[in-house]
Order: structure tokens, then sequence, then C-alpha cells
């Protein structure tokens, strides 16, 4: 039996706050839900998640004493090393530059699969895959524009995600 004295590793550390951070967000968005209405929820949601998107690539550049990337490949590379720090086994996602278009394929979704344990409509957390994604890109990649499409959505149906962001 352990008598607590151990201290948490980094590793464990980070898998701890990642958890914490999505059970946060999810009760939140549950908890508006019951306030204000689901539609509302999730309009509210896509808004707060466009926003914090942006603050967490930069409190991540800032870490890593990085200015933001010089080339999209850079700043893809960016985004998958956070996506990984952040949501670790949750999400698996696979990346693909073509050009001025990046197609991110999710078959993995922790946000998604917690959306279902709560009984919500199978779309609902879907919504911030609309504004998250190009969210993070901008921000990674200083002084570019991105637009979203979510081409297909688990919560919509489909095996795997498909957002496809195009240079704006």
């Amino acid at each position: 039996m352990a008598d607590g004295s151990e201290k948490l590793s980094s590793a464990a550390a980070i898998k701890l706050l990642g958890k914490l951070m999505l059970a946060w967000d999810g009760q939140w968005f549950l908890k508006t839900a019951q306030a204000c209405g689901l539609e509302k929820a999730v309009a509210l949601n896509a808004k707060v998640r466009y926003s914090f998107g942006r603050i967490e690539i930069r409190e991540f550049l800032k870490a890593k004493g990085s200015g933001g990337a010089a080339t999209l490949k850079e700043a893809v590379s960016l985004l998958e090393e956070y996506q990984q720090l952040f949501l670790g086994e949750g999400m698996a996602a696979a990346w693909e530059i073509d050009g001025d278009t990046v197609t991110v394929s999710v078959s993995r979704c922790t946000p998604q699969e917690g959306a279902a344990k709560a009984g919500l409509r199978p779309d609902t957390p879907c919504v911030a895959c609309e504004t998250v994604w190009n969210a993070w890109l901008e921000t990674a990649f200083p002084g570019s524009r991105w637009s979203t499409d979510v081409a297909a959505a688990r919560g919509r149906g489909a095996s795997t995600c498909k957002i496809v962001l195009a240079k704006a």
C-alpha cells in the first residue's frame, strides 16, 4: 500500500492534466447545455473552442521558446506534438499536406466518446472541429489564414473524421 509520498512522474502528471482539461471542458459544456439549452451551448462552445485554441497554441509555442512555424510542414509538426501532449492516446489523427491544403484524419476522439457516454446528440462535439483546427494552424503558422471543411465526421456517421484545412 502506498503511503502517498511518491511523486507523480512528469509523464503521469502530463497525462493527468490532459484528462482533467478534457473533463473540465466536458463538464462546462454539459452544465451550459443544462442551463441554456443544447443549441446555445453548441454555439458558445464553438466560440470558446476557437478562442481557447489560439491560447493553447500560443502558450505551447511560448513554452517551447518558439515564435511559430516558418513553413506549413513545421506548423503541422508542432500541432502533432501539441496534440500528442494534450490528448495523448485520446486522439488518433494522421496529418497530410498537399500544397496549401492540410487534411487531418481522426480515427479516435475522446470528446466524441465522452459525448456518447453523456447521451448527447452524436454530432455535438463536432462543432468544435469547425473552429479549433484553423485556430491552431493560424497560431502555429503566424500570418496564415485557413478555412475549415469537416468533410466527414464520426459524430455524423463516418468511421473517420476528415477535416480539410485550406489556405484562405
